[in-house]
């Protein structure tokens, strides 16, 4: 599916692309913006530099460090959607505290995307990324902060052991029959 095979009017709000490092969120959001011409907010953009240094060494982030972040990218994401009608945002999201954060911060509906991986193929990707601040000895912390979607959230959640592409089809033909 392509940007032809559907209007992008039809899709509003925000696509929030979530899970851990390495899952391919920022892959599947830069297309999906790209499809739905639209504005693509990566998360780690978002980060302080405080919060980047502390990743880098290797210490996994807490809740007072994520706070901030998810309001800068709430506000970005809101401001978007407020401008353009619809944008798209790459972000972990690993707590329902976290994705409840940024819903509260879009004043738009915010829809929500869990890309999921095994672990082996999660630690793969992570290894293979040169100069990326988040190194994959913070993969097991990830993995277990993330609660799944609750039911109530009507996220869809999708095996990224596919190619990107027909992810973001998979996404934009759920997204076109609501």
């Amino acid at each position: 599916m392509s940007k032809s095979s559907g209007s992008a009017a039809e899709v509003s709000g925000a696509i929030i692309v979530m899970g851990v490092s390495g899952c391919g969120k920022s892959t599947l959001g830069a297309l999906l913006a790209e499809a739905l011409d639209c504005v693509f907010l990566e998360g780690d953009a978002f980060h302080s530099p405080e919060a980047v240094e502390k990743m880098r060494a290797g210490r996994p982030l807490t809740d007072e460090d994520r706070w901030p972040w998810l309001d800068r990218l709430g506000a970005a994401a809101d401001q978007a959607v407020e401008e353009r009608g619809r944008a798209i945002v790459a972000c972990s999201a690993l707590r329902f505290v976290y994705r409840d954060r940024l819903r509260r911060a879009i004043g738009a509906p915010a829809r929500f995307v869990l890309l999921e991986a095994s672990r082996e193929n999660l630690w793969a990707r992570l290894e293979s990324r040169p100069g990326h601040y988040m190194p994959a000895s913070l993969l097991d912390s990830q993995l277990a902060t993330l609660e799944a979607p609750l039911a109530s959230e009507k996220a869809v959640v999708l095996t990224s052991n596919q190619a990107p592409e027909i992810l973001r089809d998979i996404i934009l033909s759920q997204l076109r029959s609501e």
